[in-house]
């Protein structure tokens, strides 16, 4: 067992550091080609924070254990609100600006009905995944459509990480490091995670929602807290609606693709309605803050927090 959690951290350790170096590499590689640096932040950066998931979802789907990506991604999103969020908000209340309001919002909200709507019948398959792709690739579009809008009227100045001067060799050598660590550490994270799991007499659901989406979930959580502390309350709050998008809509369709089948009743009964629930009181509550002016204040980050206890406790006591 202790060998078990000893692989674990050192998966967790490999994806973040592994994403941190490929982020690097790919942004220094599309800033030396001339690629705006507005563009950098609304693909690659925003790629960046979500990469632990993608990767170690992806080779659960490949090693057929579909629970442990989905777990990962409800699971993921559950912490994100409650936790990352919860956390943030204690520390200083968060502006929420209305632009959120009136287009990552409402794509979240769409994004996690549609998720609710392919779960129903508790069967993730090619059809579902497809369905899944085909929303991510509109929003997409028009992410990038209105970035190139925002250029063109020299609206560009979205803040995005400082990009190294950084030849295209290094910055090459950076990216393909980043990729063999994301990787194995997605291998090592897995495997731990499913031997724990054996270990323990445990489903890999509950793994996938607890150890895998925790530790996936620590560069959001990381990104959150030091957002608010530099008084970017905005890009919290951004990070944590973007990342809740790509979860769903980049995490769920490689179970559906590669390890395709029935879905535990308890992820759709139990974790999906808190993961809507949560999605739906952060809705609420942005929209109201908006209409009076008002900050999402260290109440709400309160009430975040106990949703994700009460969501907690009701699963351990499940197992």
């Amino acid at each position: 067992m202790l060998l078990d959690v000893v692989i674990v951290v050192l998966g967790f350790l490999g994806l973040i550091w592994g994403a941190d170096k490929f982020v690097a590499g790919a942004s220094a590689i599309a800033f030396n080609l001339g690629v705006a640096p507005l563009m950098i932040g609304l693909t690659i950066v925003a790629f960046g924070t979500s990469a632990p998931e993608f990767f170690s979802s992806a080779v659960a789907a490949l090693e057929q254990q579909a629970p442990i990506a989905i777990g990962n991604a409800l699971g993921s999103n559950i912490f994100n609100i409650g936790v990352a969020l919860g956390i943030a908000t204690l520390l200083r209340p968060i502006t929420p600006p209305k632009s959120l309001i009136k287009k990552e919002l409402p794509a979240l909200l769409l994004v996690t009905v549609v998720t609710g709507v392919l779960f129903a019948d508790l069967h993730l398959g090619l059809n579902d995944s497809f369905i899944l792709i085909a929303v991510l690739a509109f929003l997409a579009y028009r992410l990038v459509r209105q970035g190139v809008k925002k250029q063109e009227h020299g609206e560009d100045d979205a803040e995005v990480p400082e990009i190294p001067p950084v030849n295209v060799l290094r910055a090459t050598l950076m990216l393909m490091f980043g990729l063999i660590l994301l990787v194995a550490g997605a291998e090592a994270l897995i495997g731990g995670a499913s031997s724990i799991a054996t270990r323990m007499g445990v489903s890999s659901a509950i793994i996938g929602l607890t150890i895998v989406a925790l530790g996936t979930s620590l560069p959001e959580l990381a990104a959150c807290v030091a957002s608010v502390l530099r008084g970017h309350s905005d890009l919290a709050l951004g990070n944590i609606v973007g990342s809740n998008i790509l979860n769903l809509l980049v995490v769920l369709p490689f179970p559906g693709l590669l390890a395709a089948g029935s879905i535990e009743s308890s992820l759709f009964y139990r974790d999906y309605a808190t993961m809507l629930i949560m999605t739906l009181v952060l809705a609420a509550i942005c929209y109201w803050t908006v209409k009076t002016g008002k900050n999402i204040g260290r109440g709400s980050g309160a009430v975040f927090l106990l949703m994700y206890v009460s969501w907690f406790l009701v699963m351990y006591q499940q197992i």
